[in-house]
């Protein structure tokens, strides 16, 4: 029994560590390369996969606990090689650490089966049980990149976004729709891990929930989504109608704006008017004064004017005197006529007359 316990395992020095599950070990001198049984850890070297969540941590891990140089115990089991020909074995460190259980045990790899081999499915599957409970590594809620993280912070991101105060401006509503928007894209990329096939070759983020709970987790998941895609469209129609009020409130303020404005042309235009019409009576009468002043100086300055000669006529020539006129006594007729005066006697000119 100890002959075939001894054949069915060996011993080495670690070379090197590929990754987080598999481990270059130096048997005889013969660099052979190890597979850890029955756990599986994030992928970090597939050329047409990208880095999985937690991969590098795990390639940490392992090369903390198997430094280069340092002596390992392997154990085989039915099978001791895999479809790529490396060597797959229980690994022991110097500690007598069975290193498949250990890295499960921090959550950073699940259990496996590679058939027929499942001598260390137990111990991986016990210590992956105890990761899940201190809710470590993949089961970790604090690790951004797993999935009950990316689950958290997908639920607390709506619950903020549709718990955010009623938008009373565009703006506001604008930074709700964007983070609803992006809530929901964390939420929808949480849902699609949840709903795509559990196909450990593929990814192992699932490993955080048993098959029943991701199925709960699923459906609550897209409850809180279809809510939230509600919500979305809610508030982008009052984002729409608080713009729509807000360009029609700003087009009556800048008409407002202008009529003050214009009014405000026109009453100063008005007032220039009335200064101009003012300035100009001012101006005309300070010229009327000035011209009044200058006359009233031009004739304050003239000479002053000669005596006025008081007329004397010119002394009478020697005429002889003049013989008044006597003019002949008018005939008397025989037999005057009724209403006779007498005869008239008429000055010179002939207008006027007195009795003869």
């Amino acid at each position: 029994m100890v002959a075939a316990a001894a054949a069915n395992a060996d011993s080495g020095t670690v070379v090197r560590v590929i990754d987080g599950d598999t481990v270059v070990v130096s048997i005889n001198n013969n660099d052979q390369t190890i597979r850890l049984l029955n756990v599986n850890t994030p992928e970090t070297k597939d050329p047409s996969k990208p880095t999985e969540c937690l991969g590098p941590e795990a390639t940490k891990h392992l090369q903390d606990v198997l430094p280069v140089g340092s002596k390992v115990r392997l154990e085989f089991d039915v099978e001791r090689h895999d479809k790529y020909g490396r060597t797959l074995a229980g690994v022991f460190n110097e500690s007598n650490q069975l290193v498949n259980a250990e890295i499960a045990r921090l959550g950073l790899g699940v259990p496996m089966v590679v058939d027929p081999n499942r001598k260390f499915l137990p111990p991986v599957e016990a210590a992956y049980e105890e990761a899940r409970t201190a809710k470590t590594g993949l089961f970790s809620e604090t690790v951004e990149c797993t999935l009950p993280a990316q689950l958290t912070a997908a639920s607390e991101a709506l619950t903020a976004a549709e718990g955010a105060e009623p938008a009373t401006t565009s703006a506001d509503a604008s930074h709700t729709v964007s983070d609803l928007a992006a809530a929901l894209v964390m939420a929808k990329a949480a849902r699609d891990l949840l709903s795509a096939t559990r196909d450990t070759e593929q990814s192992i983020v699932w490993a955080a929930y048993k098959s029943g709970e991701a199925a709960d987790k699923l459906t609550a998941l897209t409850t809180r989504i279809t809510r939230g895609e509600s919500t979305l469209t809610k508030v982008t129609d009052q984002q729409a109608s608080l713009a729509a009020a807000e360009k029609k409130a700003g087009e009556e303020r800048v008409a407002a704006a202008a009529r003050a404005e214009s009014e405000r042309k026109a009453a100063q235009e008005a007032a220039d008017a009335a200064k101009k019409a003012a300035d100009e009576a001012a101006a005309a009468e300070h010229a009327r004064a000035v011209a009044a002043e200058a006359e009233a100086e031009r004739i304050r300055n003239l000479p002053p004017a000669p005596p006025v000669q008081q007329y004397v006529p010119p002394a009478p020539q020697n005429v002889p005197p003049a013989q008044q006129y006597v003019p002949p006594a008018p005939a008397v007729p025989a037999n005057p006529a009724p209403g006779y005066t007498g005869p008239r006697c008429y000055a010179p000119g002939g207008k006027t007359w007195r009795p003869c």
